[in-house]
């Protein structure tokens, strides 16, 4: 059976980072992609924020340099996704597609979080077209239009006062009759007079030629004076939350309520000693390239630390 110093799995800028790290440092990591080669920035047309890129620079072009730079060093990358592991035995034993076993001295878990959508077929035909999920990402193409974001908690709040501060007009599309969000961010929306809160109002599809120009709505949905109309918008984001990809490592790998995985005193460490976590997997709070990339190098250097201590 196969056995491999280091491995990581998932293939969006932790992983690849830390691939690039730990390649650097002689250890010949061993990557395996997943699903979604590259990770939730392949979605994402423009990226103007990650540093080093005046100009900006596209998702997956960014993705490939990062994937190039990775191979440069001695990374093996591979096609495959995980399906089950075994944290109890060292090495630790990995089955890929189930099928393939091997076994890693130390592993990065870098699979990342998976936006929640609202399973529109609209919102596929528009991904990248007017459609987002990260208004930090995506937030700068809308200055002076107007968007929609859905959602009632404190992630959508904090969303449409970040839109607030570039876009001309914000509607907040929220289920209920109520917003779910802490009192302090209720009060920011509330008094932000670009902000308009619509209760009570689903998004049943969106429509526009070349990219989004609105939003199919319902207004009070299944009762007796439900209404429908359209709503002419530019960008629609989504803000119901993250779902980590974490289900496979969950019986070993401390996570929270959520399935974000527990990391250690600001460290990528999790509960198992020699397995490490990178990236949006294990961060609930920025979810950018940019601090994924940072955690990945982290997690690369614990990985180091970790193959020297035990004689690895």
């Amino acid at each position: 059976m196969e056995r491999v110093r280091c491995l990581i799995i998932g293939s969006g800028p932790a992983g690849y980072t830390a691939a690039i790290y730990t390649g650097r440092a002689n250890i010949s990591p061993v990557l395996y992609e997943g699903l979604q080669a590259g990770g939730q920035l392949t979605t994402t047309t423009e990226v103007e924020n990650f540093p080093g890129f005046p100009e900006g620079v596209t998702g997956p072009q960014l993705m490939e340099n990062m994937r190039s730079q990775a191979m440069k060093f001695g990374a093996d990358i591979r096609m495959g996704i995980v399906t089950k592991v075994d944290f109890n035995q060292r090495p630790f034993k990995i089955e890929i597609d189930e099928e393939k076993e091997l076994l890693a001295d130390t592993v990065i878990i870098a699979t990342g979080a998976s936006a929640k959508y609202l399973g529109l077929d609209d919102e596929k035909k528009y991904a990248g077209m007017g459609v987002s999920a990260c208004a930090t990402c995506d937030g700068f193409f809308y200055r002076n239009k107007t968007v929609a974001v859905v959602g009632g908690g404190d992630t959508a709040c904090e969303e449409a006062t970040y839109l607030a501060g570039l876009a001309r007009k914000v509607y907040l599309l929220v289920r209920k009759p109520y917003l779910r969000a802490s009192k302090i961010m209720q009060d920011r929306v509330m008094g932000n007079d670009k902000i308009e809160v619509l209760f009570e109002h689903n998004a049943v599809g969106l429509y526009g030629d070349n990219g989004v120009e609105g939003v199919h709505v319902v207004r009070r949905k299944g009762e007796a004076d439900e209404t429908r109309y359209d709503l002419p918008i530019d960008g629609f984001f989504l803000a119901i939350g993250h779902r980590p990809n974490t289900e496979v490592f969950a019986p070993f790998i401390d996570c929270d309520e959520t399935g974000y995985i527990i990391t250690k005193d600001g460290t990528p460490r999790t509960n198992v000693a020699g397995v490490f976590a990178a990236g949006d997997v294990a961060d609930t709070q920025y979810r950018q390239a940019v601090t994924a990339a940072g955690s990945g190098c982290k997690a690369a250097i614990e990985v180091e630390r970790y193959l020297v201590e035990n004689g690895l």
